[in-house]
């Protein structure tokens, strides 16, 4: 990749990030936005920070065609500094000082997910930079006071997880078993959908946490079952997703409904096959979902965006993809309002453009700790044949969906 577009590093090498800087400076007028953010190039997150990453690089690539931002009358195009975070917090903080110490970043982009992000925004409150977030919905992150973070694009974790349960409501599901990994993101989202499920008047039959690490999921799977739920509603990242649904199978369990946020994900469809028939999950992006963006491109633009700069991608854009390419518009959005990189200024501008934004991801609004409440989900359904179809809520149905799900062994 060219010097003047994206400084690739790792976390283990940041000398190498010195190294390539050695170039005649510009006049600061003129100088290129540094955006830096780490990426998980291994572990649990590796396969949702990359899709992000991508997302990322759409917008890069489309800001920079139009020559840039435009501040104090100069157009500054914009240069992406990622190191490695390889999925583990305690990494994380030490990466981000180095994005800001050694790499003298404008503004920082969150690393994927609560658990990385609630590590890396010490680091940036401490130095007193801007941080954009993607994909961090933890409410705990927004409640601590921190003055220079915005969540862009995803919507707070006590709200995420109820459009799911509206839906299940909306089907006939009287009774509910959740269960969730023990981090912040998956125990946000259950407890925002299991304060829902009570409001709604359905019984809650089950409600646990399981440890990190976790591959046999048969207990949760029979003890949610002997619990009499009509639907159950496990929460954990895509990996062990694609296993609870495979062990459902091998189990021979069924529920008359079951909901696995990452269920309509191209890598989970492709990976988990017919175990991946009659779910619902819910997303952001599908051809079928489109809103009347105001800022940056639309869908169908992103997505040829991503075709052509990523032709030889394993897997095609995701709803990660573009809640991390809408972050970048309103980023630019934000930037262009305050006409400064400083962050007190940034979050000012970000409170200020309120419910004046609506990316391809739907519409932002924020509060003065920078949670994200709009960007709600889509909720679909997978039916066989590999057919996706949008069935919650009803002003974006494309079909009826299919309640109770038939059980395996009648299953073509």
């Amino acid at each position: 990749m060219k010097r003047r577009e994206f400084l690739v590093t790792t976390a283990a090498a940041p000398a190498l990030a010195t190294g390539l800087g050695l170039v005649p400076a510009m006049a600061q007028s003129d100088a290129p936005i540094r955006i830096g953010m780490t990426v998980s190039s291994t572990g649990t997150f590796a396969l949702a920070a990359q899709s992000g990453l991508r997302g990322v690089e759409i917008w890069v690539d489309d800001v920079n065609t139009r020559g840039g931002i435009e501040i104090g009358g100069k157009k500054r195009k914009v240069q992406l500094v990622k190191l490695d975070d390889r999925s583990d917090k305690t990494t994380v903080p030490k990466v981000y000082e180095t994005l800001i110490k050694d790499e003298k970043v404008d503004v920082l982009f969150g690393p994927f997910g609560s658990t990385l992000t609630a590590a890396a925004v010490n680091a940036s409150e401490t130095a007193g930079k801007f941080m954009v977030i993607w994909s961090a919905s933890a409410d705990s992150i927004y409640a601590q006071g921190f003055k220079y973070i915005i969540s862009a694009t995803q919507i707070a974790g006590s709200l995420l997880g109820q459009p799911g349960v509206q839906a299940l409501h909306a089907l006939g599901a009287k009774k509910v078993a959740f269960a969730y990994l023990d981090e912040p993101f998956p125990a946000a989202l259950t407890q925002g959908a299991v304060d829902l499920a009570k409001q709604l008047g359905m019984e809650v039959t089950m409600n646990e946490k399981f440890a990190k690490g976790t591959k046999d999921f048969n207990i949760l799977i029979q003890k949610a079952k002997a619990s009499g739920a009509d639907a159950f509603y496990p929460t954990a990242y895509e990996g062990d997703q694609m296993t609870i649904a495979r062990q459902l199978r091998e189990a021979n369990v069924t529920f008359k409904a079951v909901y696995l946020v990452y269920g309509s994900q191209p890598q989970f469809l492709q990976q988990a096959g017919k175990d991946a028939d009659y779910i619902l999950s819910q997303t952001l992006l599908h051809d079928k979902i489109n809103w009347k963006v105001t800022h940056g491109l639309s869908r169908a633009q992103m997505m040829e965006r991503y075709a052509k700069l990523f032709p030889n991608a394993q897997y095609t854009a995701d709803f990660q993809t573009a809640l991390a390419y809408g972050a970048g518009v309103v980023t630019e959005e934000v930037i262009r309002t305050a006409q400064s990189l400083d962050a007190a200024k940034l979050k000012e501008a970000a409170l200020k453009v309120n419910d004046k934004i609506i990316t391809v991801t739907g519409e932002y609004q924020i509060d003065q700790t920078g949670k994200q409440f709009k960007n709600a989900f889509s909720i679909m359904q997978n039916l066989p044949g590999g057919t996706l179809e949008v069935v919650h809520p009803p002003a974006v149905a494309t079909a009826k969906a299919i309640y109770p799900a038939p059980a395996f062994d009648q299953r073509k």
